[in-house]
């Protein structure tokens, strides 16, 4: 990476997405094997702790324009390593629920303080590209985590459950480490306790209508996200004579995809009108993505997994294509002195859709087959053509506001 504010932020997304990895292919298993918990206990509580998640998000986005998101961004990834420490002491249900509201808070918090964080440190011609960096970084952390966690599950004891734990812990207190050693950073245009962009009120961006349209149709483009965790697993056991194994090679292509060639996607992504033709293109190319997925029910073993080979390859193509879009308008329509807040907000999409999608694609794909893949295909065309009136609004009904570089703090 060209200078050392971004090889920082690079170092400290590949320490965190390592833990991260290693953490969500065991953290089941520890909570129900070692802990004792129920199963369905284990997903209320965590569904329970990413709704606080997704409440906080905002107020956290906006501490972090206030106080600086150096420090924020510092503090919430501690937050998130006293977290999972704590997850190692937890044996009674409203513990780990307790515990698990304080880890999904911190690490939304720590996702808006960190966007805010970049986007002070970071010219806005350079965001998208940055980012795109970054999402690499992560998914080849994630690969990284997932086969230390993959030696844990191959030992299967409540010691190496306890030993991904505290690995991940660690990761983050080395995020912090890094984190801590970028400049501080404030926004050139928030000189005064209240912004003229924002006239002065407190959570504008619970008022801004048009950006929470956005962000609406942002979460229907990201409804995706349980597919390859969630839906096609079940799909390939239960709808095609494909090995269960796919599962997980169609999991390893995404990310080695991601990891290749997300920045080549992002480099199309210059401003809001190409966002907007990339984000329509990502729409039919997921819908596209749907479509093939569907002709692989009832298919014998080898050509189910070339038609579900096929459709992954278009969906980390929409995936690539929607991430690269939404992260240019993320920060293009969001007030220099509030972009924490802002970003906070526009983080929330991704809760609502890890939250509704396993339902979406539970009820409409192993549901209804070939018509719910082809139902929900048709909603990404549909939101990613919608985004273009809703971001014309919402850059069009804003009387002038601050959009200054942010500076370095001296």
């Amino acid at each position: 990476m060209p200078n050392r504010p971004q090889r920082l932020l690079a170092l400290a997304q590949l320490a965190n997405s390592v833990g991260d990895g290693a953490f969500y292919v065991t953290s089941a298993l520890y909570f129900t094997r070692s802990v004792g918990l129920a199963p369905a206990r284990v997903g209320l509580g965590l569904t329970l702790a990413w709704a606080v998640g997704s409440l906080v998000a905002v107020p956290l986005g906006r501490l972090a324009d206030r106080r600086g998101p150096r420090a924020a961004s510092v503090l919430l990834a501690l937050g998130t390593s006293a977290a999972i420490g704590g997850f190692l002491l937890v044996r009674e249900f409203i513990p780990f629920v307790v515990t698990a509201c304080v880890y999904a808070s911190a690490q939304s918090g720590l996702s808006a303080a960190r966007q805010a964080l970049l986007a002070g440190l970071v010219a806005a011609g350079e965001r998208t590209g940055l980012l795109a960096r970054l999402q690499a970084t992560l998914n080849g952390g994630l690969a990284v985590g997932a086969a230390l966690g993959g030696l844990a599950l191959s030992a299967g004891t409540a010691a190496a459950y306890r030993g991904v734990l505290a690995l991940d812990a660690v990761c983050f207190l080395a995020c912090a480490l890094l984190l801590s050693r970028l400049p501080a950073v404030t926004a050139a245009t928030a000189v005064t306790a209240v912004g003229a962009g924002s006239g002065g009120r407190r959570f504008a961006v619970l008022r801004d209508r048009p950006y929470a349209v956005v962000t609406l149709l942002n979460a229907v483009l990201l409804l995706r996200l349980p597919l390859l965790s969630l839906a096609l697993p079940l799909w390939i056991t239960e709808r095609t004579q494909a090995p269960a194994w796919l599962a997980s090679g169609l999991f390893v292509l995404n990310t080695l995809m991601v990891t290749l060639f997300q920045v080549r996607a992002a480099r199309a992504v210059t401003g809001i009108g190409t966002a907007l033709r990339v984000l329509r293109r990502s729409g039919l190319v997921m819908f596209a993505s749907c479509a093939v997925f569907a002709l692989s029910e009832g298919r014998s073993a080898w050509s189910a997994a070339a038609i579900l080979i096929t459709g992954a390859v278009l969906q980390v193509v929409a995936e690539m294509q929607q991430s690269a879009g939404s992260w240019q308008l993320s920060f293009d329509l969001a007030p220099a002195d509030r972009m924490g807040e802002y970003q906070g907000f526009f983080g929330t999409g991704v809760t609502v859709a890890r939250t509704l999608g396993p339902l979406v694609a539970t009820w409409l794909l192993l549901g209804r087959g070939t018509p719910g893949w082809l139902l929900l295909g048709a909603l990404m065309p549909l939101a990613a053509y919608a985004m273009g009136p809703a971001v014309r609004r919402a850059t069009g009904h804003r009387t002038p506001r601050e959009t200054g570089e942010p500076l370095l703090a001296s």
